[in-house]
């Protein structure tokens, strides 16, 4: 059991029956009253998102989280398959409960799938991943990474901020945490 202070973001709990994922946390006293936590939750399986408050010393049961490393095969339709690397056991999970994570799927990226009991639940990314340039605007003569930089479309379709120098079909570290630009390969 933990409190609803010490709740971070990417925490599992388990409340009412439901696996609950913390997405955005905050300690908020108004000038009167009590001290709130004020939540922003992901229901795990039915993926709906909800704001709530709970009181700080409110207890709520964390999830264990059990861990396989494995990669990402291919997406088809609205399943996405990874194999575990140990057992070579194929997963698939439900294309909606990996949105946000989809957008960095490359072809054998490693991952590793998370499990509550023996209900795959999601995925954790790399830090980083190496992606391919698809689309971007003409190179810029003289141009340097001081400037705003400008659009580019990656090999998943995701789109990201980078600098003016970069030109297609090169190859660039990607920040899963936030989807910026970190540098060439």
């Amino acid at each position: 059991m933990i409190e609803a202070i010490g709740l971070k973001v990417g925490m599992i709990f388990e409340k009412n029956g439901k696996l609950i994922k913390v997405l955005e946390t905050n300690h908020h006293k108004p000038g009167k009253g009590n001290t709130v936590m004020q939540m922003k939750l992901n229901d795990i399986r039915s993926g709906s998102i909800v704001q709530t408050t709970m009181r700080p010393t409110e207890k709520v049961k964390l999830a264990v989280i059990d861990k396989k490393n494995a990669q990402f095969l291919y997406k088809q339709d609205s399943i996405v398959f990874f194999m575990d690397l140990d057992t070579y056991e194929q997963y698939e999970l439900p294309a909606q409960l990996i949105e946000a994570e989809s957008k960095y799927l490359i072809p054998d990226l490693q991952v590793q799938l998370n499990f509550c009991g023996n209900e795959l639940i999601g995925i954790d990314l790399p830090t980083t991943v190496e992606m391919t340039v698809v689309e971007t605007e003409p190179n810029i003569k003289g141009a340097t990474a001081a400037n705003g930089g400008k659009p580019a479309t990656m090999d998943t379709g995701l789109i990201v901020t980078v600098p003016d120098f970069i030109k297609n079909g090169e190859k660039l570290i990607i920040s899963t945490v936030n989807g910026t630009y970190k540098q060439r390969a």
